[in-house]
């Protein structure tokens, strides 16, 4: 199902713990992590989309997790050029999602990456609440730096404001601080602001 823009629609997860850690996964046969997520069916709310993504992905079942709170409206990115399947049918640019911020009420135990037979991830584990900002593949950090800003009142009202300090700055914002530092006059080439040395 893709929307007249290009934009599939989709839902993300993040799993939290009562302590604000969050739940960080690898993708099978790749190196990359990042948040539970998958497409809606035509037949599907973005609610029962979730609960469906939680169970192919995590294990989990609705009696697992609380729901803390989700995202207004649609988020989107762009998939990168060379992601983009040009010889479908209907060509998809991008994702629009709705994020869910899910406590862990059951047990650790309950998770089960295995449950499908072509699982999403191989691996998983806690991580510091905007952890993932930095470290999901490049093309996602905008969408996740929102959702996590949209979610965080609701993370800091459970697991409080050590727990998820102020939401980190814009990443697009300190790529373009490093690349106009990278390329000022008599700056190192590649450096961060460092004196160019003769």
């Amino acid at each position: 199902m893709i929307d007249p823009d290009g934009y599939r629609p989709n839902v993300g997860i993040v799993l939290m713990r009562p302590d604000g850690r969050v739940f960080w996964a690898r993708r099978v046969r790749r190196d990359g992590w990042q948040f539970p997520q998958g497409g809606m069916n035509t037949d599907e709310t973005p609610v029962e989309a979730m609960y469906r993504e939680l169970r192919e992905e995590t294990g989990l079942l609705p009696e697992h997790v609380e729901v803390l709170g989700v995202t207004p409206g649609w988020l989107r990115y762009r998939l990168p050029p060379r992601a983009i399947r040009r010889t479908e049918r209907q060509v998809c640019i991008g994702q629009k999602q709705v994020w869910f911020l899910l406590r862990l009420v059951g047990d650790e135990t309950n998770l089960r990456l295995d449950l499908t037979e072509s699982p999403e991830f191989d691996h998983w584990r806690w991580v510091d609440f905007w952890y993932p900002v930095e470290h999901v593949v490049i093309f996602k950090r905008r969408v996740y730096a929102s959702a996590l800003g949209h979610l965080a009142s609701f993370a800091r009202s459970v697991a409080g404001p050590q727990a998820v300090p102020p939401q980190l700055p814009d990443p697009r914002a300190a790529d373009g601080a490093r690349r106009r530092n990278r390329d000022r006059p008599g700056r190192k080439r590649g450096g961060l602001g460092e004196p160019a040395k003769n």
